[in-house]
């Protein structure tokens, strides 16, 4: 009898305590970010595809979002996502599009802006891609500089759960950054790691043994969650995409970043299991 009233008692805790952890998840607040690499990676004559890719991964975080949101009280809404560049791209109406994409719901927020979310990521990523690839003029992303002067005062709030969803390659180049000191660098691309001989399997050695990595700040990310999507190596080299994620990894952990998720482009019904599983 007393085994089974202590394993009721148990039962119970378990309960209680998982209610407790759901409910807090529920009631968190998301703070997301967006930081879109429109380089030539996305010019369609270059990579078949994968604009559009980029357009469903943004779908599938903007669905986790509304979902949230739904399920939380309206008197404890206090969620916000936006979209970043770094360049701004010299875009056909960037400036409104951005301000439209830079979603805030408050206690005050209406009806309306629930019903609006949908169309606005429906619509207005889908500009962007297009007025860009429109354009042709490929200025690169320079994510180095975003994270130097912008990921602290833009990507991250008190009493929020931050996370920062970077749609990229994986290689990191603008001509107004290219900066090498005692081996890290504020880029990479295929030519740059195949010149560091970075193409066999003992690429670990090497970057050890001459200091590469990517150029890293005195911060404490701690606060901030990532996820890059969307990385495609060149297929010139097997260990291209470890070389990548390696760079990445150790340029976050240097930054004390949280947590970080690091995912090779794919079909979006795929990627959408790794979003999800990042956003519970």
């Amino acid at each position: 009898m007393k085994k089974k009233i202590l394993s009721l008692l148990m039962i119970f805790l378990i309960t209680c305590i998982c209610s407790k952890g759901t409910k807090a998840q529920q009631n968190q607040n998301l703070n997301i970010s967006f930081l879109l690499d429109l380089s030539d990676r996305i010019d369609p004559k270059k990579n078949p595809g994968l604009y559009q890719r980029d357009l469903q991964y943004i779908k599938s975080v903007e669905k986790l979002f509304v979902k949230h949101i739904k399920r939380k009280k309206m008197l404890l809404l206090k969620d916000q996502m936006q979209v970043f560049f770094n360049p701004i791209p010299e875009i056909q109406d960037i400036e409104l599009l951005s301000q439209q994409l830079k979603v805030d719901f408050n206690p005050k927020s209406s009806k309306n802006d629930f019903l609006n979310l949908d169309k606005v990521y429906n619509d207005k990523p889908v500009k962007i891609y297009q007025y860009a690839i429109k354009d042709g003029n490929y200025i690169g992303s320079d994510i180095w500089r975003f994270f130097k002067n912008n990921v602290q005062q833009y990507c991250i709030k008190p009493d929020h759960r931050n996370i920062l969803v970077i749609l990229t390659d994986g290689y990191m180049y603008h001509k107004n950054s290219k900066i090498v000191i005692k081996g890290k660098s504020s880029f990479i691309t295929p030519e740059f790691l195949a010149q560091k001989k970075l193409n066999t399997a003992n690429y670990l050695a090497v970057m050890k043994k001459s200091n590469l990595g990517f150029i890293s700040f005195p911060y404490n990310l701690k606060e901030l969650e990532i996820m890059v999507l969307g990385i495609n190596p060149s297929i010139q080299s097997p260990y291209e995409e470890d070389v990548i994620k390696q760079y990445w990894s150790d340029w976050f952990k240097a930054m004390k970043v949280k947590r970080f998720e690091l995912r090779t482009t794919d079909l979006a019904s795929s990627v959408e299991a790794v979003i999800s599983n990042f956003m519970k």
